[in-house]
């Protein structure tokens, strides 16, 4: 008998499991219920992210490499352990989270007038004195909502005040900005091929910009969503009146609180998914096309996701060589029913009865392996 193909390639179960944690999760319930109805299976395990947490690890993982090491400031300047991959042809896979993210402060002290972005900053210098001259850097959950000026002053950009003195760090510093100086920008960068792997389409500013739609998670008041908001616009008029680059409606400019603006004013990147970096490096694709059966998940499949996440990218791959494709996340929330059309063909929740996000997250990778099993059982029984 014919092995079934089974490709799994989930994203991070935010909070809960790293995506290779959840494929693991994922491949013993497949080989539970594979086992129990005397069915043969071959398992290919690709992790999935789409820029944020678990990036690293997620190419590492699918194309070799190793990490790498080192320190950076953390959201609130402190040092931190902190980590970026290095792959076999020496190209640098960075994920902000990993010096600059959310995940890195406690609730009470989030607060985006005093977050940066300038260790974010010194995991690129770190990738270029590797000698990496191609970077991809993952930009999602961000602590942030400083403009990205913080990585751009670990690289040598200089963002002077009226009296000629340097500005400090956060948000709530930029509307005291008079002039950029990027005379002691690193010139290794302008011999890098930087990549940004970028999931969300906001722009700097205004209703759908940084600081409105991202700012509240961080920590924002209203009014201090206001003054972030009128402090990236000002940050975005010097850019383009010392640098000649208007970066205010750029799409993707908003990401990361406005580290994508400064990414592409500083450094030349261009944006692209997340999702779809991921999947080149893989060769996911041809993978696809080999299987049976796809599965996929995420810690919350809601109408969020049709903006860029993992289910969406892998669900229009397998739409497009209609092959069937499993979504189980931790949770299904309103919205999730129009991620039928864009090729997912089912959908389920790992939550088998009433319990707290709490008790769900804890108890996730059994919660996703029982899960599995089960939805395995029935495909397996019915082919």
């Amino acid at each position: 008998m014919k092995a079934v193909n089974i490709l799994i390639a989930p994203d991070s179960f935010k909070g809960s499991l790293t995506s290779l944690q959840a494929a693991n999760a994922i491949e013993r319930g497949i080989l539970k219920a594979a086992s129990c109805v005397g069915v043969k299976v071959d398992v290919d395990k690709v992790p999935m992210a789409d820029g944020g947490e678990g990036t690293v690890e997620a190419i590492i993982c699918a194309a070799g490499g190793r990490m790498v090491r080192t320190k950076a400031l953390d959201p609130l300047g402190r040092e931190t352990d902190s980590f970026f991959g290095l792959l076999p042809d020496g190209t640098a896979v960075i994920e902000m989270a990993a010096a600059s993210g959310l995940n890195l402060l406690k609730p009470e002290e989030r607060n985006p007038m005093k977050t940066t972005t300038y260790g974010t900053g010194q995991l690129i210098k770190a990738a270029l004195d590797y000698g990496s001259r191609k970077l991809i850097i993952g930009i999602g959950g961000s602590a942030t909502n400083d403009g990205g000026t913080g990585m751009a002053q670990a690289l040598g950009v200089r963002f002077l005040d009226a009296e000629g003195k340097e500005i400090g760090f956060g948000g709530g510093e930029l509307s005291r900005i008079a002039k950029i100086d990027v005379s002691g920008l690193d010139p290794r960068v302008k011999e890098a091929e930087i990549v940004v792997a970028c999931d969300v389409k906001n722009v700097l500013c205004g209703p759908q910009g940084a600081s409105a739609v991202y700012g509240p998670q961080k920590g924002a008041t209203p009014e201090m969503v206001k003054i972030l908001d009128e402090n990236l616009r000002h940050l975005a008029w010097i850019i383009k009146r010392d640098l000649g680059k208007d970066v205010l409606e750029v799409p993707g400019s908003g990401a990361a609180g406005g580290l994508g603006a400064a990414l592409i004013a500083f450094l030349d990147a261009r944006m692209k998914p997340g999702i779809e970096i991921i999947m080149e490096i893989t060769k996911f694709e041809k993978k696809l096309k080999e299987a049976d059966m796809v599965i996929t998940g995420e810690g919350s499949t809601d109408s969020q996701t049709l903006y860029g996440k993992v289910p969406l990218g892998i669900g229009r791959m397998a739409c497009k060589w209609r092959k069937p494709l499993v979504c189980i996340s931790g949770s299904l929330k309103r919205g999730y029913e129009a991620l039928y059309a864009e090729g997912i063909t089912a959908f389920f929740s790992i939550t088998s009865g009433p319990m707290t996000l709490e008790e769900a997250m804890k108890r996730g990778e059994e919660l996703l392996e029982k899960t599995s099993e089960n939805v395995f059982r029935l495909y397996f029984y019915s082919r």
